[in-house]
């Protein structure tokens, strides 16, 4: 059947919920290749947002004990930041999870391929977690900038 021609009167096509590759997820990650639930599916954006709190407050304490006995630093507030920096980028390197996220049960993942983080990837992720911003920013599947950018996702396992 051939398709009605359009004119600029009848305003924008809006693409229904079943066109194709535009269609939404019927999960988050679906797109993406990763189970609906368990081991695998996408951790929701609540237990992330938990995960780095947890963090924070591991990386806060540390900095306040440091700066205690060191006058190297400038104060609490740099170090703890210097400390979520260090943590969260060797963590998510060498053990895919940073402690936050472990006692939440969940990790990082490639998404590209079945291999490790990586150092470079970690510290990538890891910087743009700390300008909020990026992390805040979630798509459809609730992955931050932070994820797309290196290709990564939090996920349960």
């Amino acid at each position: 059947m051939a398709e009605k021609k359009r004119s600029w009167l009848d305003g924008p096509a809006i693409p229904s919920s079943a066109d194709g590759a535009h269609r939404p997820s019927a999960w988050p990650g679906e797109k993406l290749g990763l189970p609906e639930s368990g081991p695998g599916a996408l951790a929701s954006v609540m237990r992330r947002s938990v995960g780095v709190l947890i963090d924070w407050v591991i990386c806060w304490g540390t900095a306040i004990i440091i700066d205690q006995y060191s006058d190297f630093f400038t104060g609490a507030a740099t170090l703890t930041w210097l400390c979520f920096f260090v943590l969260g980028t060797l963590s998510v390197a060498f053990l895919a999870r940073t402690p936050g996220q472990a006692l939440l049960g969940i990790g990082v993942g490639r998404i590209d391929e079945q291999t490790q983080v990586g150092l470079w990837r970690a510290a990538v992720r890891t910087a743009l977690t700390l300008l909020i911003f990026p992390a805040a920013m979630v798509d459809e599947d609730g992955r931050g900038i932070h994820d797309r950018v290196t290709q990564t996702a939090v996920i349960f396992g």
